[in-house]
Order: C-alpha cells, then structure tokens, then sequence
C-alpha cells in the first residue's frame, strides 16, 4: 500500500517518468503504468481525498481482474531500432506499421514501453546531459581519515562522504565513523543543507545502507533511505551495479576530492571527527571556488548560476532518522522492542505491525496506518501501557494499588481489612490478587458494609478467608447466625507444665 501512493505521488507530483517511478520505488514500470491507469479509471483524481484510507485505495484500485488477454505478437525490435536510425522515422510511425500488419498487437504506449525495455538493455555509452537542479550523486571515496584517540593513542579511520551536483559539479564532503545506515542518512541531511536545496533525483551506488536489493532492474530501496526520499521530495535512482558510468559525476568527484582535499590532508594528525571535518570544509571551500581549466568560472559561479535557482526549497524541518522493525502483537496486546514493550489498541494483538522508533518516539503501523505512538523508554523487561489500548475488562483493574484495595477495606471495618490483606500477602504478585479483592469489597454493593464486615468476621474464625466462602455466606444469610466456633480461652499461667523458678536451681 505505501508503494501505491508514492507510485501516485512521484507521477503526479513530480511528474517522474514510468521506469524512473519503478526504479525508486523497488517495482516493475509495468506496475506503475498499471497503478496510475487503474486510478484514472476508478474516476478518482490526484490529491487523493484525506478520508480515503489504504484499504479503501487498494479496493478501488483492484476489482476483480478481467480476463488475460492472449499472446500478442512481438515486434522485431532490431529493426525497429535500425529504422529508427533514419532520418524523419518515429516510433510512431514504426507502431503504424507494426498494428497494420499485426491489429491484434500492442497498444502505442505498450509498443514504445517494450522498445525502452529492449533498448535499455544494449550495452549503450551515452554522454549525460544534467539539467540544472536534476541530479545529485552520491558516494564513498575507497581512502580514508586516520583520527587518533587521543587518550588511548589508538588510531581509528573514518569514511569520506561525497556529493557531487550534476549540472555545476558543486561538491561537498565530510568524515563519517562508518557507512552504516545513520552516517548514510545523516550525510544526506546535511549535503541537502550544504546545497541549500533539494535536488529531483538522488543517484547512489548499490551501498547496503541505501539499496536493500540492487537489480538491473527493480532494485529495492532500504525502508528509512526511502523515507528519507520522500520527506525531502526526492527520488531515489542507485546506479546499476558494476556500471560505473552511471555516476560518472560522483566518481570524478571521488577522484576530485582525494586528490585536492585528502592528499593536503596526510601530514596533518586529527583528534576527533569534529577537528578533521573542520579541515575537509575549509578545503572543500578551496576546491568549489577553483577556476575550471577549460570553462569560465568555478564550481561555486555555476552553482549559483545554474543549479541553485533550480533547487526546490528545504522542508520546514530535517529529516530525522528512524529505524523500522516488523514485529507480531502478543497476545497482551505489547509489542516488543530492544526489551521494553509497548501497548497498541487491544483489537490488533497477534497482528504483524511495523515499527518506526528514533532516539526519542516509537511509531508504530498497522497496514502503513499509526496505530500507537510513544516516548521511547530504556528501561529493558518493563512494559509501557497506554489505557485507552486495554479491554474494557483490563481497564477496570488498572490504576488500583495495595493500598487503594486497603483503604476501601479499611472504611468497610477490620475484618474485611484483614481479608484483604491476607489476600494480597497470598499471592507472589499482588497485582494477580486484585480482582478477587474487588469482587470482595463490591459485595458491599449489594449487601451493605455490616453484612460484608460481619460475612468477613465468619470467614476469619472458620478460616476460610476467600471470595467463594463470603459470597455464599452472603448469599445464604449465615452471616446473619451466630457463629458456632467455640473460642478457646487463654490458658492458665500456672499448671502442671509449668516448671518454675525453683527448677533451675
């Protein structure tokens, strides 16, 4: 379902084309042809209706199928392409041909979709023209930043992020620790910030921490690098693995960067990350106002010139990185995360949920729709319960403690006080005690405190202090007798077994 509203969102919003769509959002072009053609024909129109939920989207989106279509016949697409290498022949022309000599074959926008397909998959060398705003390319550099503990003397080696602008090549750099998935995101952040802008198109190479799946054709974008995507309104192309040239910017950038920031940088000792990312910015400013060797200007004259005026504006606040976990609801109605257990409305327990959770939140989705939310606790085995999420039933025990249960008994008289008590000491968990507490002192309700008092007092001398005993006592009106226990007097100070003072001279 979240994949059918960003298909929605990227074709309408941004206006991205249909391979692109697939590539970013880990699906097939021909799913996302089949996403948008299915809502035009449901009537409904872009921005979806706030009221309209996944489940409702997805009803309307698929009715039931119609019947498969057979085997149309399939265009000799070497030809095609030889044709097309003429002059003043289109795909139009060349899908005329085709449908007079086959009418049963595809539609026009199913033969130029195909033809993509087929073209694409040439071993082509296109020189890439980037238009302003277009492109920003991404990636590691392979040399790295020694950084020297300077308590232990021990010497730790940092990744060198880079980002490269496609029209200007308007470069940024910084030291991360690693190239796990929070340095990933929190480089984007702040390069984002750096341009002062967002680009349409973020292209990265197959890093684990960016592309979950890479394929040559429907790669998998991780989970949080997506939604990073999506919060600053940019989509997500990765390189196609083992094809350098697709990020040929980012690559000469690399080169770029170790040769005029890293190679000034290998005399100098760091101490902290901080201490080395100073010196990489105060080279970075260097290396973006250089003069070009064969072109007018520098990095920073074109940027402001071409890339910044294209750049869309930054959302209100950054992105803030999140982890995701696929989690089952107990049957308590808590989910599990890094010990601690969090409640969500009772109705979902044994249901598969998502979790989001930061420094600070956890989120969690039923369905990509927020079914709970909560500050997140450290506090490993405890469990955080929220009460509107329990059962009517759980609900009416919640908020009771020993000494509420105590007091209450404590107002009806002693008897039912020791009752209680004996209660609570009988169990090796309080809490499970609480229920037949309250089935006790609720007999008050429909007996009056006397009775109850006078119930408990029978209950205590014919030691039988349980729920069961003082219902029925109730219920039969023996409490209403006199009891019948005889009561055993003290015994006397002197008697026969009584060995006095005299004995132990």
């Amino acid at each position: 379902m979240r994949k059918i509203r960003e298909v929605l969102r990227l074709h309408f919003d941004c206006g991205f084309k249909q391979r692109e769509i697939a590539r970013a959002v880990g699906t097939s072009p021909t799913t996302v042809g089949q996403y948008v053609r299915r809502m035009q024909r449901t009537g409904l129109s872009w921005p979806l209706p706030a009221t309209l939920s996944d489940d409702e989207l997805e009803a309307r989106l698929f009715p039931p199928p119609p019947q498969v279509e057979g085997q149309r016949p399939e265009p000799d697409w070497p030809t095609v392409r030889r044709e097309l290498a003429r002059k003043g022949v289109t795909l139009d022309l060349l899908w005329n041909e085709y449908k007079a000599e086959h009418p049963d074959g595809y539609a026009y926008t199913w033969f130029c979709t195909r033809y993509s397909q087929w073209a694409n998959s040439l071993p082509l060398t296109l020189r890439q023209t980037h238009a302003p705003g277009e492109k920003l390319f991404v990636d590691y550099s392979g040399d790295r930043i020694a950084i020297i503990d300077a308590a232990t003397g021990e010497i730790r080696e940092a990744e060198l992020f880079v980002a490269v602008l496609g029209a200007s090549n308007y470069t940024y750099a910084e030291a991360t620790w690693t190239q796990q998935l929070p340095d990933w995101i929190g480089s984007h952040v702040r390069a984002f910030e750096f341009i002062g802008g967002c680009p349409e198109i973020v292209v990265p190479d197959n890093l684990k921490s960016g592309v979950h799946k890479p394929s040559f054709y429907d790669p998998l974008i991780n989970r949080t690098y997506g939604a990073m995507a999506a919060h600053y309104s940019v989509t997500v192309l990765p390189a196609r693995s083992g094809k350098p040239r697709d990020k040929a910017k980012v690559e000469q950038g690399v080169l770029l960067v170790q040769r005029w920031i890293l190679a000034r940088l290998r005399k100098q000792r760091f101490f902290s990350l901080a201490e080395a990312n100073r010196a990489v910015a105060e080279l970075l400013t260097g290396l973006n106002s250089k003069a070009f060797k064969k072109l007018p200007g520098s990095r920073r004259s074109a940027y402001d010139e071409l890339d910044r005026p294209a750049l869309r504006p930054l959302p209100a606040l950054p992105f803030q990185y999140a982890d995701w976990k696929v989690a089952r609801v107990g049957i308590d109605y808590h989910v599990e995360l890094i010990g601690h257990y969090y409640s969500v409305p009772h109705r979902f327990a044994r249901e598969q949920v998502d979790v989001r959770y930061t420094t600070s939140t956890v989120e969690i989705f039923h369905r990509g729709k927020r079914i709970a939310a909560h500050v997140k606790s450290e506090r490993r085995g405890a469990h955080t319960t929220l009460t509107e999420h329990m059962p009517a039933n759980h609900q009416a025990v919640s908020g009771w403690d020993p000494q509420r249960l105590r007091n209450w008994a404590a107002s009806i008289g002693p008897h039912t006080c020791a009752i209680v008590a004996h209660l609570l000491g009988g169990r090796q968990h309080p809490q499970q005690a609480y229920r037949t507490c309250l089935g006790v002192l609720r007999l008050a309700k429909d007996y009056g405190n006397e009775r109850l008092e006078a119930a408990c007092s029978r209950a205590i001398d014919l030691k039988a202090p349980s729920y069961r005993f003082i219902a029925s006592t109730l219920k039969n009106g023996l409490d209403q007798q006199s009891s019948t226990v005889p009561v055993q007097a003290d015994p006397p100070l002197t008697h026969v077994n009584v060995r006095g003072p005299n004995y132990y001279h």
